[in-house]
């Protein structure tokens, strides 16, 4: 037995979601400030050390990805 109609399922499944997706780029951007104001709340030590440098590799992960993605990037030869 089903608890719920097979109508209700499929109106459900109809629904779309706004096409909200950033870029790669945009989004370890968004990370890196996140982290960054993440860490600038807390005190010196261990953790915010931490959270600098996930948004550092973050910062660095998005420069590369831009760069991959660059017209200009010519293949090894």
């Amino acid at each position: 037995m089903r608890s719920r109609p097979l109508l209700e399922w499929s109106r459900v499944m109809q629904i779309k979601l706004p096409n909200t997706r950033k870029s790669p780029q945009q989004r370890l951007a968004d990370e890196s400030i996140r982290l960054r104001e993440q860490a600038s709340a807390m005190p010196s030590g261990v953790a915010r050390d931490r959270l600098m440098r996930m948004a550092r590799q973050a910062e660095t992960a998005s420069r590369i990805d831009a760069w991959v993605a660059s017209r200009g990037l010519k293949a090894p030869t």
